[in-house]
């Protein structure tokens, strides 16, 4: 039995991951805490049987945890996962594993050292559409991917648990970002899985065309260029619908991705698939649910945690990057070899 504790209540804990927990049978939540005291009441309500604790650092001193489940804002992320790790913890943290690109090399260093699995939250990866078209792409069904557009558009900002407190996405302080952090991130790891290797430079415009009050950026359009592919993205919460829509073009067919259908063109032939949609809410537990079996594979060691890990630093890579792109008014920057010891331009798969 895996004995873990989850560290930050807001939503994402209580709508995403407790569900996929409590349909498991070889894991038990034993703790809890989150900074805002209020949250005990719904600590109590959601997990009965956990013991709440009132700081991190009170949690992790209390012992015989396996693990721990870090989702606080990211601003927290790199000094929750440390104290995890240095006490000996598992770690599965959500995305954005770090805010900014130079508190990660410390934190992975950590768990290589540690022998200790942190695991970051790519539930992207799961959602059946996605899935589909990675198991099209990798059956070979439309040859080696050699373009990729994507479309991520919003009417605002995601909303938060503490919305009497202002909504923490818009704080660059506490998110990092605005649109890029947020979804930026799990564009990244998709793209790459697709492609099958890393990007060797990117280039990124960051504006702010609607919500002019925030401090971050609501709109961000990227490239994305691999040893034999492109990657064209656009990331907005200043749209007027919601929706998701991308585009993959092979060497011999293509197939998009229509939120909820996906199409599989090939020699003259289209084939469909109906999903479930793809941006219907933002907490999606039953994409957790094969994130959890992920982690528990690698604490175990029946799955090597180094892809993920490898992964959550290629996201935050290409985010610093697009930063200062957009700085230097959408200059071409180049990602240096190696990341976490493995040369750029290696496969994923």
């Amino acid at each position: 039995m895996w004995r873990g504790a989850i560290i930050g209540l807001g939503n994402v804990a209580i709508e995403g991951h407790l569900p996929a927990w409590r349909a498991r049978d070889d894991v038990e939540l034993v703790a809890a805490t989150d900074a805002r005291p209020v949250q005990r009441a719904r600590c109590a309500s959601h997990l009965p049987d956990a013991r709440w604790h009132d700081s991190v650092d009170e949690l992790l001193a209390r012992g015989a945890l396996h693990f721990v489940d870090v989702c606080t804002p990211p601003a927290s992320h790199a000094a929750i996962v440390r104290a995890a790790l240095e006490r000996g913890l598992h770690v599965l943290c959500e995305k954005p594993l770090v805010r900014a690109l130079d508190e990660l090399p410390p934190i992975a260093d950590l768990a290589r050292t540690s022998g200790r699995v942190l695991h970051t939250v790519h539930n992207w990866h799961h959602a059946p559409i996605v899935r589909t078209a990675t198991d099209l792409v990798e059956g070979g069904e439309i040859g080696a991917v050699r373009r990729v557009t994507w479309h991520t558009l919003r009417t605002k900002p995601a909303g938060t648990a503490d919305a009497m407190g202002g909504n923490w996405r818009l704080d660059p302080a506490i998110a990092g970002g605005g649109v890029l952090s947020d979804h930026g991130w799990h564009v990244c790891y998709v793209i790459a899985r697709w492609v099958g290797a890393w990007p060797v430079s990117v280039s990124a415009r960051l504006e702010t065309r609607r919500h002019t009050h925030s401090a971050v950026e609501d709109t961000a359009t990227l490239t994305l260029t691999f040893p034999e592919a492109t990657a064209d993205v656009l990331l907005t919460w200043a749209a007027d619908e919601r929706r998701n829509w991308a585009l993959l073009e092979g060497e011999s067919g293509r197939i998009e991705l229509h939120d909820d259908v996906l199409v599989l063109a090939r020699d003259g032939v289209e084939r469909r698939w109906s999903c479930p949609p793809l941006s219907g809410g933002s907490h999606h537990p039953e994409w957790f649910g094969a994130v959890a079996e992920s982690f528990i594979g690698a604490m175990s060691g029946a799955i090597l945690p180094d892809m993920n890990l490898r992964e959550a630093t290629l996201c935050a890579t290409v985010e610093s990057l697009a930063r200062e792109s957009s700085r230097q008014e959408g200059s071409t920057l180049m990602l240096a070899a190696p990341i976490l010891g493995h040369p750029v331009a290696s496969g994923l798969r």
